[in-house]
């Protein structure tokens, strides 16, 4: 479990302080849940649903950051779970409070989008940098965008905007190993950023949500 880990551009040796830029950018998910803190407490949608995104959004930060200074593979674990609770309990929430699908059906979507993350998560790493893996993400954030542009009352077109920042994050992530010799800091620091914001622009768009039309 505490094995090194050396998969980033920027890092370069062992030690904590190795990949200063991409531990320093985990403050966008520290800005980015703020502000969807602060969002909630004014539209008065402070929620266990939206506060568990909320709180996932913290954890995001706190676990990118132990993972890009310590780079162990429990920090790894813990950089990597709270991304994969919000992306399962995104679907679920929305799906369910603003959709109003059947428990059958959510059960179902979830399925599908863990069968393609497996899918993914199999393919070789070298492929996008492992990007592949959060394909499945962009499909569904954009299906449920497509969704929403159409029925929702308020910001009709915020997770179709997530879905764009998202896709361009994705990108950037996957050139990190690319562009090393040209850009020593690698690009994985605009995915922290990209990230951020994709993460208040989906809690805003659950939370602004209610009434849908």
């Amino acid at each position: 479990m505490n094995n090194y880990i050396d998969i980033y551009c920027e890092r370069l040796e062992q030690g904590f302080w190795a990949e200063p830029v991409n531990f320093l950018t985990n403050i966008a998910f520290i800005i980015a849940g703020v502000m969807a803190l602060k969002l909630a407490r004014d539209e008065g949608a402070l929620t266990r649903s939206s506060g568990t995104l909320i709180a996932l959004t913290f954890a995001m930060g706190i676990g990118s950051a132990l993972f890009h200074s310590l780079a162990t593979l429990w920090a790894m674990i813990a950089d990597i779970l709270p991304i994969l609770l919000y992306q399962i309990l995104f679907i679920v929430f929305y799906t369910r409070a603003r959709i109003r699908l059947s428990w059958s059906r959510i059960i179902a979507l979830l399925a599908a989008f863990l069968i393609l993350m497996q899918a993914m998560m199999g393919l070789p790493r070298e492929w996008l940098n492992g990007t592949l893996e959060y394909a499945p993400a962009l499909i569904f954030l954009t299906g449920l965008g497509l969704w929403h542009m159409k029925y929702a009352a308020r910001e009709r077109f915020i997770l179709l905007g997530a879905a764009a920042l998202f896709a361009v994050s994705m990108a950037l992530r996957s050139i990190d190993m690319s562009v090393c010799a040209a850009f020593p800091l690698g690009s994985h620091f605009a995915w922290h950023i990209l990230n951020a914001a994709v993460l208040y622009f989906t809690a805003r768009g659950y939370m602004r949500s209610g009434e849908i039309t």
